[in-house]
């Protein structure tokens, strides 16, 4: 019987490696318009989004939404969005990607309290769907096609 892993690869998924941070979240590295950040990976996150501080890092060019965000504890943020971006993890690219941009300081916060770094964002089910995403938690890596 043929490994999965060998499976996938046959049929053009690209590995993503990610580690689990001792507050137990999947962390991600991704790059956005070429420049590199860290990522919570959030299958229950509907939409992939970046924290207002990082909207200059990443060059994104924000634009306005009519879409409120709810998250954890939190509902009615203001939000806005940035289009038609380059997002790639690993060798898994999407050159027309928009992104939810709003703040993201409380998950920070609480990463921090728990001495575990910083993101700039969470990478989301509108990812995960696009890619037809499967996660291998064992392994700790996510394959997308």
């Amino acid at each position: 019987m043929e490994d999965f892993q060998v499976i996938l690869r046959k049929n053009n998924y690209k590995k993503i490696n990610f580690k689990v941070s001792k507050t137990q979240h999947l962390l991600i590295k991704a790059t956005i318009n070429g420049i590199k950040g860290n990522f919570i990976l959030d299958t229950g996150a509907s939409n992939s989004c970046v924290g207002f501080e990082s909207v200059a890092l990443l060059q994104l060019t924000a634009g306005s939404s009519s879409t409120k965000a709810a998250g954890a504890g939190a509902t009615g943020m203001f939000t806005q969005i940035a289009k038609d971006n380059t997002l790639q993890l690993g060798k898994w690219k999407d050159k027309a990607f928009h992104i939810v941009i709003f703040d993201l300081s409380h998950v920070n916060e609480a990463l921090i309290q728990h001495k575990a770094k910083p993101v700039q964002g969470i990478i989301g089910a509108d990812v995960l769907l696009k890619g037809k995403g499967i996660i291998d938690y064992y392994n700790h890596c996510l394959y997308l096609k």
